[in-house]
């Protein structure tokens, strides 16, 4: 009869356990919807910054060279 009182212990520690991963899937829900929220909306991260149009050169090149460049694209 001695056993019973460590199962009852471990039991416990045991629904502890499960609560309290309870609580955290719960904040999380929380963050994840506060995150959702924030996303809809007129703004996008993954094209912030970008402006339409003929995008700047990654590197600059010589003067002559893009008004060789320049010169070529006319028809």
């Amino acid at each position: 009869m001695a056993n019973k009182g460590r199962a009852t212990f471990a039991k416990r520690q045991k629904e502890i356990a499960r609560q309290e991963r309870a609580r955290e899937k719960a904040a999380k829900r929380v963050d994840k919807e506060k995150v959702k929220v924030e996303r809809t909306g007129d703004y996008d991260p993954d094209i912030a910054g970008i402006i339409p149009g003929p995008q700047p050169l990654p590197y600059d090149l010589p003067e002559e060279e893009v008004a060789k460049e320049d010169e070529q694209d006319k028809p």
